[in-house]
């Protein structure tokens, strides 16, 4: 039973439709109300169909007081990380703390290279991926010495000046499948967020697997790294629980934009989960007589 010590959340992860624009705005708000500890929303810049998500973010956090906010997870190739990190660091510090940083290296290419960013292979997607979280986190150094210079060949500065810090140590969470970029979260990361859909039976094993082993060999405690999973409403009590239980996931966001559906997982899945994931908890850590 992997218990990597985090609590258990459960958060909401809604379409940015601008159809009508004010409906995300409102799933956000339901979901603060009905008691989510997260509300995320996708990113696809290229998607004109689609608010724009950093824009929608920070819409969300003037009409919400409570909720932690991300996407989920930010189009990288379309967002230059070292503006990214100032954007993170003021919405944080506007909302006291309640931003977190979910990146993906992405993926639908043909897209992205229409809004002009450059094609990159999957290996190079990573490297890139690498180097903007070191920007990201020199920017947000504001001990550091000196101008910052960091990254490399896709994303770098070149003394630029840091700052401004965000008001909490703000988590970034990485939507990772393939080993390399399961390496990097363990690495790099704080969190690993996968979607339930995309992945195979015995993935989530294997992925922890991956993470911790990288975790160790980077001199980090695998427990640093937070075991997020997007999932659909349909997923029932049972599955939510045996996916905290025996592969330590420990937030669950669940995919809708039907209220109702919110509601009712927030009724019906919510606290029957807490129960018996922190029963099952509890038993782990009794001493065997």
């Amino acid at each position: 039973m992997p218990d990597y010590g985090h609590p258990l959340r459960f958060g909401t992860f809604v379409t940015p439709s601008n159809a009508p624009p004010e409906h995300p705005v409102g799933l956000a708000i339901l979901s603060e109300e009905l008691g989510f500890d997260l509300v995320t929303f996708q990113d696809h810049p290229y998607q004109p169909a689609f608010l724009d998500t950093w824009t929608l973010l920070t819409w969300v956090a003037a009409h919400t007081h409570r909720v932690e906010l991300a996407g989920n997870v930010l189009n990288l190739p379309l967002r230059q990380p070292a503006v990214l990190a100032r954007s993170v660091a003021s919405l944080d510090l506007l909302t006291g703390g309640r931003v977190a940083l979910g990146l993906g290296a992405g993926a639908f290419w043909d897209a992205i290279e229409a809004m002009g960013a450059p094609r990159l292979t999957p290996g190079e997607s990573v490297d890139a991926l690498t180097e903007a979280i070191e920007v990201i986190r020199g920017v947000w150094d504001t001990d550091g010495r000196g101008p910052l210079r960091a990254g490399g060949r896709h994303h770098h500065v070149d003394g630029a000046k840091r700052g401004p810090a965000p008001a909490h140590e703000v988590p970034i969470w990485l939507g990772a499948l393939k080993p390399r970029m399961l390496r990097l979260v363990g690495r790099s990361a704080q969190g690993w967020l996968p979607s339930l859909g995309r992945l195979q039976p015995g993935d989530l094993g294997r992925g922890n697997a991956t993470i911790d082993a990288a975790a160790v060999a980077a001199g980090r405690d695998p427990r640093e790294v937070t075991r997020l999973l997007n999932i659909g409403p349909q997923v029932g009590v049972d599955e939510v629980v045996r996916l905290a239980v025996e592969d330590g996931v420990s937030v669950f966001v669940v995919a809708s934009d039907d209220p109702g559906e919110l509601e009712t997982v927030a009724r019906d899945v919510v606290p029957v989960v807490q129960q018996r994931v922190g029963e099952a908890r509890r038993s782990a850590e009794r001493p065997v007589t």
